[in-house]
């Protein structure tokens, strides 16, 4: 299989989240179990070897494991979350790594969310937000460019992290809402922007020969489809009320 993905059940205490950029609405963690459990077989059917790390109830967003760490094929870069409440989540994490991969650490007062880290071939953009500090970029630089990667501080506005405003559609295309981020600032990459009506649209987990999309934008998805990409989608709507997206719920390893 292409690659393993890294998950982790949604904590009972979810309805505690963090929030930053949306009203907090009431979360049915029910429901929020199914529509993960949907996403890992919808992830297994494209082709990944679904594990599951162990659980952390006592972290509201342990569910949105992509924050913990930065999964390159050369190494992972085990994160220093933003939010106070977070950074005990990445405990578990080094444990379910730890085989696949070197591990190196970004260090206070440094911090690093996954979220805001997009890497597109040997380049690597990161969004400056309220989780991601220049600091936590600097060292990020220090541990990757070694490897022969390329990183780039982006503005981000008005949202949570940098994938919420663009993540990638192939090596050479992203899907952005410009409301959020600068697309002078992905130079040289194509821009492909999100239906206006759709603002949260711009969030898609990229596979091999596939991209898993949330069902909850239908113009952007009709976008996408007529150029040519293979569009698999998912119910995500109630995991968007802890403001995670697709990519926030699993850690993509390629073997």
């Amino acid at each position: 299989m292409p690659f393993i993905a890294l998950t982790r059940a949604v904590s009972p205490s979810i309805v505690d989240c963090e929030i930053t950029h949306i009203d907090r609405t009431p979360i049915n963690v029910a429901r929020a179990d199914r529509q993960h459990l949907e996403y890992e077989r919808a992830l297994a059917a494209l082709g990944c070897d679904i594990r599951h790390v162990e659980p952390a109830p006592q972290h509201p967003d342990a569910v949105f494991i992509e924050d913990t760490a930065v999964v390159l094929d050369e190494v992972a870069v085990i994160t220093r979350p933003g939010a106070d409440s977070r950074r005990g989540e990445t405990a578990g994490v080094v444990a379910a790594l730890q085989p696949f991969r070197p591990l190196v650490f970004i260090e206070g007062p440094g911090t690093v969310d996954g979220g805001d880290v997009l890497v597109v071939a040997r380049r690597i953009y990161v969004g400056r937000t309220d989780r991601t500090n220049d600091d936590g970029i600097a060292q990020l630089a220090a541990l990757t460019v070694p490897f022969g990667y390329t990183v780039i501080p982006v503005n981000v506005r008005g949202c949570l992290h940098l994938k919420t405003a663009v993540t990638a559609l192939d090596d050479g295309t992203v899907l952005v809402n410009p409301q959020w981020v600068d697309a002078e600032a992905l130079a040289p990459l194509d821009v492909v922007p999100v239906h206006a009506n759709e603002p949260m649209g711009a969030n898609v987990v990229r596979l091999d020969d596939a991209l898993l999309y949330a069902d909850s934008y239908p113009r952007t998805l009709e976008l996408l489809r007529a150029r040519g990409y293979r569009v698999v989608t998912v119910a995500a709507d109630e995991l968007a009320k802890a403001e995670g997206a697709v990519t926030c719920c699993s850690l993509l390893v390629r073997v």
